[in-house]
């Protein structure tokens, strides 16, 4: 790390400082964190396991889910391995390990879902092409895309942090955030903190762009259908994608419009923790409840599973 800084770990203060609301918070999250974990690999599993499932938009769910466990195992994993120990320290390059896994899952996620609103974009408005626009090539390279772009914008940020000397240790919130980091640190952080906004507004404005085009022209398409039942099946084939858009956007979005720098810290960890804890948990209800062949998939699988145990 090359880090010569007097101050060698973070102590992260976590939701409460109250032992008695820490065991609550401590119950709730491993309960949330459990089920994500397990809802995301009921989603995860069946695609591996089923060659009939192994579609292009089932390979986006199956990296969106991958994330998505990945994102919630980095932040709340780690959170409860403190309360359950007590201890609530963490190394300078543990806790900058954290930041940089938490920002590529999250900002790969972005990508990803971009990429899945052009795809439900293509379904609609080219249907008769989808399998030449769409191939299993293209769809790899979409992913892979998405992989590098969420790895490209953490590098530059965190490459210039690795020096930083810190002054001070206290990090206020339940995971190695970027801001509380900066806060403790010696030197100049103005260009750092710079870079990183622009990055996770590039980040934040591309993404976005490219939804509300793809679903502009899925719109467009729609209301020119002169069937009703095919616009009501063009709406539901978007409905589960537009849930998770709007929970994903928002929390962001709203999380940069504070009311005030007073409340910043407080809300920071509320959105924080809805987007690595709440949602992670919602999304598969989302997704599964209107993908009727992978719920028929995993109905299959479960039930040679059990024929086979007894």
């Amino acid at each position: 790390m090359g880090n010569q800084s007097v101050v060698r770990m973070f102590m992260i203060l976590g939701l409460t400082s109250d032992p008695q609301l820490e065991i609550l918070v401590f119950t709730i999250l491993f309960i949330t964190y459990t089920f994500s974990v397990i809802e995301n690999l009921t989603i995860v599993s069946p695609i591996l396991l089923d060659s009939h499932l192994q579609t292009v938009r089932s390979l986006f769910l199956q990296n969106f889910s991958s994330l998505e466990i990945s994102l919630t195992t980095s932040c709340v994993h780690t959170y409860l391995y403190m309360i359950g120990s007590g201890n609530k320290v963490i190394t300078i390059k543990a806790c900058f390990i954290q930041v940089f896994f938490v920002i590529l899952f999250g900002g790969t996620e972005f990508f990803l879902l971009a990429v899945m609103s052009y795809d439900r974009c293509v379904v609609i408005c080219k249907p008769l092409h989808y399998v030449t626009i769409m191939n299993s090539r293209v769809c790899r390279n979409l992913i892979l895309c998405c992989w590098t772009s969420g790895l490209l914008i953490i590098l530059p940020p965190l490459g210039l942090s690795l020096n930083l000397e810190f002054c001070d240790s206290v990090i206020d919130h339940f995971v190695c955030d970027a801001s509380p980091i900066l806060k403790n640190s010696c030197t100049d952080t103005w260009f750092i903190e710079q870079l990183a906004i622009l990055c996770a507004v590039l980040t934040l404005i591309v993404t976005l762009m490219c939804v509300v085009v793809s679903y502009m022209y899925i719109i467009r398409t729609v209301l020119r259908s002169p069937s009703s039942q095919q616009r009501k099946k063009a709406f539901s084939t978007c409905s589960s994608h537009m849930i998770v858009v709007s929970v994903s956007y928002g929390s962001c979005i709203f999380m940069y419009i504070n009311p005030s720098a007073k409340d910043e810290v407080s809300i920071n960890k509320a959105v924080s923790l809805l987007i690595v804890s709440v949602a992670p948990l919602l999304n598969p209800f989302i997704y599964t409840l209107r993908n009727k062949q992978v719920k028929q998939s995993f109905h299959g699988i479960l039930k040679r599973f059990l024929s086979k145990k007894y």
